[in-house]
């Protein structure tokens, strides 16, 4: 299965003059941790509710007044491309310390986000579907 059929595709973008008063509250309707801030031209950033705490809260910035390109991670450490396998994609998160992860096409448009958690789920129920197999083909005790 390649990533671009496993990712979450209902990114939320914002744009880069946004307050982060206004992204807190897209975080909060939206019950997500992170949002995308569209640059233009294949440039981007994201901020994540642990950059508002550090960068803004942490900082007593009037969250008002700051917008979001003042705190967000301009460069991104790593995007993962939709047409690579899982295995693949774990193998180029290994080396992050990153949790979170735009799911780019061939043209480095964000199409979508994955994150560890939602690798760490689907790998729990891909396990889960192995052990019921193990399970109803194993001998009766």
């Amino acid at each position: 299965m390649s990533l671009g059929s496993l990712c979450r595709r209902n990114v939320v973008t914002v744009e880069p003059g946004t307050t982060i008063s206004e992204v807190t509250r897209i975080m909060e309707d939206n019950n997500i941790g992170c949002v995308i801030v569209n640059g233009g031209e294949d440039k981007f950033g994201i901020v994540t509710d642990r950059d508002i705490a550090l960068r803004v809260v942490n900082r007593a910035l009037d969250p008002v007044r700051t917008s979001v390109e003042e705190v967000m991670t301009k460069d991104i450490v790593l995007t993962l491309r939709e047409d690579i396998g899982l295995l693949e994609a774990l193998d180029q998160i290994r080396k992050s310390a990153v949790r979170r992860f735009p799911v780019v096409d061939v043209d480095s448009n964000v199409i979508g986000i994955i994150t560890l958690d939602d690798i760490v789920k689907l790998l729990s129920r891909e396990m889960a579907d192995v052990a019921d197999v193990i399970e109803n083909e194993g001998p009766l005790f």
